[in-house]
């Protein structure tokens, strides 16, 4: 993975630190980063203030640590008697020793530590001598926000692998009959739990896994984040929100399509087409310098100017357009920067979601997504999946 940490080492410069320490496991999404590896137990990652990367780790994965880490070097902790300063100590002493050790190895005596560093190792090493003071800036998840080609690439990957499995389940929708107002397929009910299990058997056979994905009906679809469930009804609005993650690189993909079988009403259509509006519209609003807040505002004024609230007009609003505009995407599925009205200025290689939507109970609920990457003067779209309320087969 290419990374540039110039900007954690300024930050270390301006603040005299020596290094910056990461202790967690892979599921930080700043350690598997800054480290380059994956590990289930916590493991260290020190960032020196030339901007080495050093790695202490348990035996047991000293070896593939060794091949796979984006590291200048790769300690184990039986390189600092790590057994014996446990057996001696107890175990959350021998530890703080042990990294405390690892520390003075490569001549660090004060570090920055991100926010979400535990606090009992920070006060033992404070015990030790170390200096520590906390980051709370999050100048990793900054530097992540902006993806390198390399990057994009994998996340691009992954969108395919999204794509997939939208065209999966578009397809049971589409080929469903309609019988007594509801989708029916091999004589059963088409269900939001069918629908799923198609999507996550999809996406399995593309090396990506979520914990879980979103097809809401009606209602159900009227609240962002319902998984949905039960039967699927003609007519009504179903709302499939799909966000996978690869499991060989670890970056997510993100998409949402909404599709009816059988007749819509035509308050779900004029939604839809201003959905799609305001989708297109903050599409062409972003580029490289304008803010997430002029983008978020850009689909407000759409949704609003067709007579439906937002939380720009009402902020205690529970219909319309009740959420952002988009957010980042990486190794997290939400990240910096954000299409919000505190977005903050875009940058070429930002990755976001650009997922204006519409609800009410009354209705269901409707919304599209695409993820783009900003450039210089607009976006490459990673997403190739049609945009259609009616859905087809494939």
């Amino acid at each position: 993975m290419e990374t540039d940490l110039d900007p954690l080492r300024s930050v270390l410069e301006e603040r005299g630190r020596d290094g910056y320490l990461i202790d967690d496991d892979d599921s930080d999404s700043d350690q598997r980063y800054v480290s380059g590896f994956t590990a289930p137990d916590a493991y260290q990652t020190l960032v020196t203030a030339d901007g080495e990367v050093h790695l202490l780790v348990s035996g047991l994965e000293y070896g593939r640590a060794r091949k796979e880490a984006d590291a200048d070097s790769v300690s184990r902790r039986a390189d600092y008697d790590y057994q014996e300063l446990v057996a001696e100590h107890g175990a959350d002493e021998g530890r703080v020793r042990t990294i405390a050790a690892f520390l003075a190895d490569h001549g660090v005596d004060s570090i920055a530590v991100p926010r979400s560093f535990p606090t009992g190792t920070a006060d033992g090493l404070r015990e030790r001598g170390l200096e520590v003071a906390v980051e709370r800036e999050g100048v990793v998840e900054e530097i992540r926000s902006r993806k390198t080609p390399w990057e994009t690439n994998q996340i691009g990957a992954t969108q395919s692998a999204n794509e997939a499995a939208m065209a999966a389940a578009e397809g049971l929708v589409a080929t469903a009959e309609v019988e007594d107002g509801v989708l029916v397929r091999d004589g059963e009910e088409l269900t939001s739990e069918r629908v799923k299990e198609e999507i996550e058997i999809t996406l399995l056979r593309h090396g990506c896994a979520l914990d879980e994905t979103i097809v809401a009906c009606g209602a159900d679809g009227a609240d962002p984040h319902n998984r949905g469930s039960g039967s699927l009804e003609a007519g009504e609005p179903i709302v499939i929100d799909i966000f996978p993650r690869d499991k060989g690189t670890g970056y997510f993909g993100d998409m949402t399509r909404t599709f009816v079988r059988g007749e819509p009403s035509e308050e779900v259509e004029r939604r839809y087409e201003v959905t799609r509006e305001a989708f297109e519209t903050a599409l062409e609003t972003i580029e490289a310098g304008v803010t997430g807040a002029d983008v978020h505002d850009a689909v407000c004024d759409v949704i609003e100017d067709a007579g439906y609230e937002t939380l720009r007009s009402d902020p205690s609003a529970d219909t319309g357009f009740i959420h952002s505009t988009g957010h980042g995407v990486g190794l997290d599925i939400h990240e910096r920067p954000s299409l919000s009205p505190t977005g903050e200025e875009l940058e070429p290689g930002h990755v976001v979601t650009v997922e204006p939507g519409i609800y009410d109970p009354e209705v269901g609920g409707v919304r599209i997504e695409d993820l783009v990457v900003v450039t210089e003067d607009g976006y490459e779209n990673l997403t190739e999946y049609p945009v259609a309320l009616e859905p087809r087969t494939t």
